[in-house]
């Protein structure tokens, strides 16, 4: 096997394994995970599990085609009719539920500027690249009216597009920092990603939860994300207790932070490139010098 093929399928592959350890995390607030379907009537843990599995065939599509190449139209264009596909997968996988769509959108950029800067480590370059290939538009687009749209439009928010577009500001100045930081305290990796997903719920305008709350819903949320935090984070006892509160805030709001998820999960994925891309060019040191 060529040693492209096999980076393009190891990104398929950390894609999906991310999806299902966001999905696996546990207790997250009005979202699914192993306890309970959150404010997810039509979802279940499986469902999670199963939806990204049937994703791996595009994430490996979109990976393959963008391997060495660099941002331009035609490669937006591209990616997004194999991100077109994955969706139809997807929705064929869980019977017409729309369990990773956002989700697509977000790792299907970084997955292509991953492949597009192989054995790239610096997580801000492979950001900055996707944002700079969602900035072209996509042509092919069908005319549609979603709940993204609407919801940007109604409240002037940025979404996902607008995230991806600025290099997934969200990622690089919230989530990995915080991420970095609660494992510096030796905390388990469980509670530091739950803190990594509060952090981005405290700072994320998230379309999800306008979509089904509106703006009170979001503003509550927020502020009570601000809180566990500045309590200490949610491994304090005061910060797990307002944890649960939240989770049946949302579950009672039929609210859910299904964006700060999708960039949660995008989050572990780009832990993951930069850890392996790490370990290769470790490895490579290592080997000059046994070499010299």
């Amino acid at each position: 096997m060529e040693k492209s093929q096999t980076f393009t399928e190891n990104l398929a592959t950390l894609a999906v394994r991310a999806l299902i350890e966001e999905a696996e995390l546990t207790p997250k607030p009005g979202l699914v995970d192993k306890e309970c379907a959150g404010s997810h009537h039509d979802m279940s843990i499986e469902l999670m599990i199963k939806s990204a599995r049937s994703l791996e065939p595009a994430f490996r599509e979109i990976a393959k085609v963008s391997y060495g190449r660099v941002p331009s139209q035609e490669l937006r264009e591209d990616i997004a009719a194999i991100g077109r596909q994955g969706e139809m997968d997807m929705f064929q996988a869980t019977g017409g539920v729309n369990t990773h769509k956002g989700a697509i959108w977000a790792l299907g950029l970084l997955i292509s500027s991953a492949a597009m800067n192989p054995k790239e480590v610096s997580l801000d370059h492979i950001a900055f690249t996707a944002g700079k290939l969602a900035r072209f538009p996509d042509r092919n687009m069908p005319e549609q009216k979603t709940n993204g749209k609407r919801v940007k439009e109604e409240y002037g928010v940025n979404g996902a597009r607008g995230e991806a577009q600025q290099g997934f500001p969200h990622i690089r100045e919230i989530a990995l920092p915080v991420l970095h930081e609660s494992r510096n305290r030796g905390i388990k990796e469980e509670m530091c990603r739950l803190n990594t997903l509060i952090a981005l719920m405290a700072n994320l305008d998230d379309t999800c939860i306008l979509h089904r709350g509106g703006t009170q819903v979001l503003t509550a949320t927020k502020e009570i994300s601000s809180k566990i935090l500045i309590l200490g984070g949610v491994w304090t006892q005061t910060g797990w207790k307002l944890l649960e509160e939240l989770n049946q805030f949302l579950i009672k709001c039929n609210a859910s932070p299904g964006g700060s998820a999708d960039l949660l999960a995008a989050t572990i994925f780009l832990e993951s490139i930069y850890q392996t891309n790490t370990n290769y060019l470790l490895g490579i040191k290592k080997y000059s010098l046994i070499r010299q």
